[in-house]
């Protein structure tokens, strides 16, 4: 069992902490607000603890960003001392919104959220992962008709096979893993979340992810 602090608390970081949680291991979902967090999630898991993000960054062995990408940076530079020595699992994405709350533009273009975050943050250990698929695909990949890929960037080897461990316990089967080298290999799959709102706004909200066919 692993101690596993989630940060954000929307559909991304409860869907998370639901599977992990069954999985066996410890959760705490970090929120600006966890009484009120706590009160909307009543019925997620028993087991869920829930703290502010300081706390819950502090006291986790990983920790994962599940805040909005536009902020992420900034929120998690403010958290460099306790993100010291960790994993920092990234699954957000940094973009602009359109006027229909979708992604338009990349936040770093030439550059990524990890990319960002491993450098205000250079004594922890960030894995990009699951940021290519709406957030039902990150905890069942199982849904999809066809096999979905996640993909895993980062400078770490340990830490990336960790997370690989993470990612069984979620569903993810080794062969559908696709490890794409270090951390600058992030800003390849956050420029993929620019072909998903074209494809929502065609069919719908439904389970995708943007995979590797071969």
């Amino acid at each position: 069992m692993t101690h596993i602090g989630i940060l954000g608390a929307g559909r991304v970081g409860t869907n998370l902490a639901g599977k992990l949680s069954a999985a066996g291991h410890q959760v705490t979902l970090g929120t600006r607000n966890s009484e009120d967090t706590a009160a909307r999630t009543a019925g997620l898991a028993p087991r869920i603890a829930f703290a502010d993000q300081r706390t819950t960054a502090r006291t986790a062995d990983i920790v994962i960003n599940a805040t909005p990408g536009d902020s992420s940076l900034g929120r998690l530079a403010d958290l460099r001392d306790e993100l010291s020595g960790k994993i920092l699992v990234d699954v957000s994405n940094a973009t602009r919104d359109t006027a229909d709350g979708l992604p338009g533009d990349l936040c770093y273009p030439g550059s990524s959220l990890a990319e960002k975050l491993q450098a205000v943050l250079p004594d922890t250990h960030v894995v990009k992962t699951l940021n290519t698929m709406l957030f039902m695909v990150m905890t069942a990949p199982e849904i999809l008709a066809t096999p979905p890929t996640a993909y895993l960037s980062g400078d770490d080897e340990n830490a990336k096979k960790t997370v690989t461990g993470l990612l069984g316990d979620l569903g993810w089967k080794p062969e559908r893993i696709e490890d794409l080298g270090d951390i600058t290999t992030a800003r390849a799959t956050e420029a993929m979340i620019l072909i998903v709102p074209h494809i929502l706004r065609r069919h719908g909200f439904e389970p995708l992810a943007v995979s590797l066919a071969r």
